[in-house]
């Protein structure tokens, strides 16, 4: 894959902390969070591959994901990691294969197991890509084209943060035709770590009270691989769970964050 990742980094001094977004998601999605930590934390947002203003790749990868971001710690400054969704996959696939450069782990809102949210997000890159970007001005006219097919204003919104505009044009800076080829490995999770050596690091498994995208199967999977997982369930949250609460979810991140190991 050898894909170039786009970083911003916020906060001079203290203990390393990394996010990986999710599926149409950036590194800047969580600005205010690491704003919020940058008092006490080096904090590094990162565009994961076919993502924001990183490098697109041939095809979707979880472990060449996971070994992409590995390549920006190293054991002498182990990272906290905090992944969501797909990041969440990346940051478990990471914490697996390269457990000496993790201190600890977040996970927010996924599981290490396949999901069943593909139609969801096929509706969502088929609604993208049917837009007709020639006769898009403005943002305005980006969000009424949207409307129809995406009418939750939030998603709409986190949608289209994907579009750019280029002089008199607009883009999708997502790779929105691997993303779509290439969605049931994005809904499901590698083989070669379903019986992985298990990360004996402090994970802290983050759940949408109104999500269902950690069901109790999932449960024993993830004490499996993660024997010092401890789970919170947030009141309010969906699936996006730092957007839906983002000042319980700042809480309780930095909470484990400061907690001892």
């Amino acid at each position: 894959m050898n894909a170039e990742i786009h970083t911003a980094d916020y906060g001079t001094e203290g203990p390393r902390v990394v996010f990986c977004h999710g599926l149409f998601g950036q590194g800047r999605n969580w600005t205010h969070i690491a704003r919020s930590l940058a008092d006490a934390y080096r904090v590094t947002l990162l565009d994961l591959p076919n993502h924001g203003r990183s490098a697109w790749t041939d095809r979707i990868d979880y472990l060449q994901m996971a070994d992409a971001v590995a390549a920006l710690a190293s054991e002498d400054d182990p990272i906290a990691l905090v992944g969501h969704s797909l990041g969440g996959k990346v940051a478990m696939a990471l914490a697996l294969r390269h457990p000496d450069v993790v201190a600890k782990l977040c996970v927010v809102d996924i599981a290490p197991a396949a999901h069943s949210s593909g139609s969801e997000f096929r509706r969502y890159i088929d609604a993208m890509q049917q837009m007709d970007l020639a006769t898009i001005h403005n943002r305005q006219d980006a969000e009424d084209a949207l409307t129809e097919a995406v009418p939750d204003a939030s998603v709409r919104a986190f949608l289209l943060q994907n579009l750019r505009r280029d002089g008199a044009s607009w883009r999708w800076q997502a790779n929105l035709d691997l993303l779509g080829r290439d969605l049931e490995t994005i809904a499901g999770w590698p083989a070669a770590l379903r019986d992985a050596e298990p990360y004996r690091g402090p994970v802290l498994w983050l759940a949408g009270a109104n999500s269902d995208y950690i069901t109790e199967d999932d449960a024993p999977v993830m004490r499996k691989l993660f024997p010092r997982v401890h789970k919170i369930s947030i009141k309010g949250a969906g699936h996006w769970v730092h957007a839906d609460q983002p000042e319980i979810f700042l809480n309780v991140v930095r909470g484990f964050l400061a907690a001892s190991q």
